[in-house]
């Protein structure tokens, strides 16, 4: 938890060809800007937007940057833009180990491999096996298009949102990012969301407004009766052997899961 990509919390994305919002969104309180050089941005405004972003990296500031996805017409000049820049490349439609590896070599950057395709699914275990990859996020928009179903379903999502969570933990990696929240005007649905997605083993959530960020930072910062029991955990298996606390038995899993819980909390 001491890399600041691994332990982000909140992601938030700010159109590349809008350097107006680059400041305010560092100044959110997010953990990580993602500057969007991909979706938020039109054919028309690609050039301006990598530009802007380049510039506001070399005045040194730190942010993660989505790239257009592989095979298009602007992967590779946005690739040329960033490379020894950006914290990290979020790589939009990720599915091939291969090209991740490609893209890691041109760019210099950590990953985080946006997966949101149902071969990226399939294939989530050795896309989060690529050597650059910190920890994958999990696109929730374009995947359900994609397979017919509403994005804001739990139900319909939970398999591959699971799958994305088992394939880190598999290769490895850091635990997923969580897709976004559209709905901006009702707390209840993201806070629906947070819980959904935490339960299932998230621990970082893609934003789209700077008003999402507080909500996603405190659902995924341990609780101080979190915090409190992951101590008493420790504590009665001081020699990391089996203890008992509550009446519970405390073995070696459950050690680690304690250490996890103090891990994220002493990381903000």
């Amino acid at each position: 938890m001491t890399d600041p990509l691994a332990g982000a919390r909140s992601f938030l994305f700010v159109p590349g060809h809008r350097p107006d919002r680059f400041a305010k969104a560092a100044a959110s309180g997010c953990d990580l800007v993602v500057l969007d050089l991909e979706d938020a941005v039109g054919p028309d405004r690609k050039a301006d937007a990598r530009e802007h972003v380049r510039s506001w990296l070399d005045d040194g500031q730190r942010a993660v940057v989505r790239i257009n996805a592989p095979g298009t017409p602007w992967s590779g000049d946005d690739l040329s833009a960033v490379a020894g820049r950006a914290a990290a490349v979020m790589v939009p439609k990720a599915e091939d180990r291969a090209v991740l590896d490609a893209i890691a070599r041109r760019s210099g950057a950590a990953l985080i491999p946006l997966i949101e395709t149902a071969l990226g699914v399939a294939s989530a275990v050795e896309v989060c096996r690529a050597d650059a990859v910190v920890r994958p996020a999990f696109g929730s928009i374009d995947l359900a298009a994609q397979l017919g179903v509403d994005p804001a379903s739990h139900a319909a999502l939970q398999h591959a949102r699971s799958a994305v969570v088992l394939a880190a933990a598999a290769a490895g990696c850091g635990a997923p990012v969580d897709g976004v929240t559209t709905v901006l005007d009702a707390d209840t649905v993201l806070r629906d969301d947070l819980a959904h997605a935490a339960e299932l083993g998230f621990t970082g959530k893609l934003c789209i407004h700077p008003r999402q960020v507080p909500l996603v930072n405190d659902a995924f910062t341990p609780s101080a009766a979190e915090v409190r029991w992951a101590e008493e955990v420790l504590a009665s298996a001081t020699d990391g052997s089996v203890g008992v606390h509550d009446g519970r038995m405390v073995d070696r899993p459950v050690i680690l899961r304690a250490r996890a819980i103090l891990a994220r909390g002493t990381a903000r």
